[in-house]
């Protein structure tokens, strides 16, 4: 049997360098201030950190518009700065992978100043996607758009050019222009740009939307509505007909006969079970594991994200479990529930009162990290750290929350019900300064922070969990070490059980070459939950749990409000 690849055991810390740690007191986030906290990152035992982007940007989408891809933006730091952070990482025992945004550039990158700048005809112009309007239409009137696509940040996903009398492509903001990924310049500048970080020392990459950089060319009209969220999307630009041939051809040309192994993570919204296997099939040679959204979509309503319902976990478990099972043998899951575009999975999925905010915090983290994949945790989700009380939309600062509310006003929506959601939804919730302590700002800018930093710090932070053996951050620390030394967490089959329980999520983990059986059980509610105990299962060993004094497992039993328990035992001989 060969051995399996590092990332399977390994558990990564997504930083969203902006609101981490402020070392010079201009209210941002930067390098030096996450160099001053790597302890505390070593200390909490994870193996691999993901950067959000760090590069110059004119920061419409908080850095997801790349101006350089070469360089660092001054708001975090210089080059010199990062290769301290990597140095200081790496003799920590520890990993870093850069977000690569390859989808698209910022509009004030030199490939687009360039490709519009040089009309058509011009040299870069086919390195993004231009068209005229529609035959018979006014170019730059209401409907004279090449296509019916809509941008994910609202709106048409075209802008008109005055000067060319063409317009460009953007399915996010107008200011990321999509690059033309047919063009083979352009694979090529890209492939020299991630093997010159490579060369730089980084140990891989998280790839954002990757799964749309292949376009059909015709550009044809889809079903795409304005506004549409991942998942939505036409099949002229969701998972498009040349994209495994260009992953397939991305690893070889920037991976291929170096030494060492790397970890490449695909984002890719709106892909498929069956798309999945094929990206992740180590025999293919695509990408490492996927970032799916299909079970962090499954409280959308009619009107997408921004219409919010109550999560079903029948439908939690049932999409998870198809996951885990289409993936076995053949594939690899990230496992997730919080990243820079969710919203606070304690105040999503759990209950951020101070009553059960701990349990139910603990309850989630273990029943993510027990499923078969390599587990994220977003910086913050260690503390049990909970969605901001926006008062008004002043308070807000991304730019598909505010798009959303100009767009939802204008359509005749009350102002309030639309701040409801935005509460419940934004990105700004996962984008609140990281809480290291009670002092002022939670200790995470001595001067004014971009983003105000949520009042629970006082009460929620990193130094008061950390001399608090029961919190969030220490039962983090026990679920990373458990995947780290039980081989049936890192490779064990999963099976579900009682797929129509409203209230516990429960499933099993079997590596028959340990020998080894673990069971995990969950209660996703602030209610006693009686539970099925299955036989054999009243002796085994408890391994993990969210309660202080956790009782011994008897049939039947009852799990307490937002109870986590994970029992070991041996497996039964036939």
């Amino acid at each position: 049997m060969s051995k399996a690849p590092w990332w399977q055991s390994a558990v990564v810390y997504q930083i969203y360098p902006r609101s981490f740690a402020d070392s010079n007191g201009d209210g941002i986030g930067d390098l030096p201030g996450i160099t001053s906290r790597l302890d505390y990152l070593a200390e909490l035992g994870v193996d691999v950190l993901w950067l959000s982007p760090v590069y110059p940007s004119p920061h419409d989408d908080n850095g997801y518009d790349i101006s350089d891809y070469q360089d660092i933006d001054p708001l975090f730091g210089t080059l010199a700065d990062f290769d301290r952070l990597l140095a200081e990482v790496h003799a920590r025992g520890m990993r870093l992978i850069m977000d690569l945004v390859v989808n698209h550039t910022s509009d004030e990158h030199p490939w687009f100043r360039e490709s519009r700048g040089g009309g058509p005809g011009g040299p870069k112009r086919d390195w993004y996607w231009w068209r005229p309007a529609r035959p018979g239409m006014t170019p730059g009137t209401p409907g004279a758009e090449p296509t019916n696509w809509g941008s994910f940040f609202s709106g048409p996903a075209w802008e008109f050019d005055p000067a060319s009398g063409e317009y460009y492509l953007h399915l996010f903001s107008r200011k990321q222009p999509d690059l033309n990924w047919e063009n083979p310049e352009v694979r090529q500048a890209v492939y020299a740009m991630m093997r010159w970080w490579l060369d730089r020392g980084v140990d891989g990459f998280r790839m954002d939307v990757i799964n749309l950089i292949s376009k059909d060319p015709a550009l044809p009209d889809g079903h795409v509505r304005e506004g549409a969220r991942y998942g939505d999307g036409s099949p002229a630009f969701v998972c498009g007909p040349r994209i495994h041939e260009f992953l397939a051809e991305m690893r070889r040309e920037v991976f291929a006969g170096r030494p060492g192994t790397y970890l490449t993570v695909g984002e890719m919204p709106g892909v498929t079970v069956d798309e999945a296997r094929l990206f992740t099939d180590p025999a293919r040679g695509e990408v490492d594991m996927v970032f799916q959204f299909e079970h962090v979509g499954l409280d959308d309503g009619p009107g997408g994200k921004f219409d919010p319902r109550p999560l079903l976990l029948t439908d939690l478990k049932g999409s998870l479990a198809r996951w885990q099972t289409g993936l076995s043998g053949t594939g690899w899951n990230s496992l997730y529930f919080s990243n820079h575009d969710q919203p606070r999975v304690v105040s999503r999925y759990g209950d951020d009162s101070p009553a059960y905010r701990t349990r139910s915090a603990t309850m989630l983290g273990t029943v993510l990290h027990l499923h078969r994949g390599t587990p994220y945790v977003y910086q913050g989700e260690e503390l049990g750290m909970a969605n901001y009380p926006f008062a008004s939309i002043a308070d807000f600062r991304d730019i598909e929350s505010l798009n959303h509310y100009r767009e939802a006003l204008d359509a005749g929506e009350s102002p309030a019900r639309v701040l409801d959601a935005l509460r419940a939804r934004g990105r700004d919730n996962a984008r609140t300064p990281m809480q290291w302590d009670a002092s002022a700002h939670a200790g995470f800018t001595t001067g004014t922070p971009w983003l105000a930093v949520n009042p629970d710090y006082v009460e929620v932070n990193a130094e008061a969990q950390r001399a608090d053996p029961h919190s969030v951050f220490h039962h983090y620390r026990r679920l990373i070490a458990l995947r780290h030394s039980e081989p049936a967490v890192q490779h064990g089959e999963f099976r579900l059980l009682a797929p129509h329980d409203e209230r516990v999520y429960a499933f099993t983990r079997t590596h028959p070459d340990s020998g080894t059986e673990l069971l995990v059980l969950g209660n996703f509610s602030g209610e006693p939950a009686p539970f099925d105990i299955p036989a054999g299962w009243e002796d085994s060993e408890p391994l993990l749990s969210n309660l202080p004094d956790a009782p011994p497992l008897t049939r039947p039993y009852s799990l307490a409000p937002w109870e986590a328990r994970v029992q070991r035992r041996r497996i039964p001989s036939a």
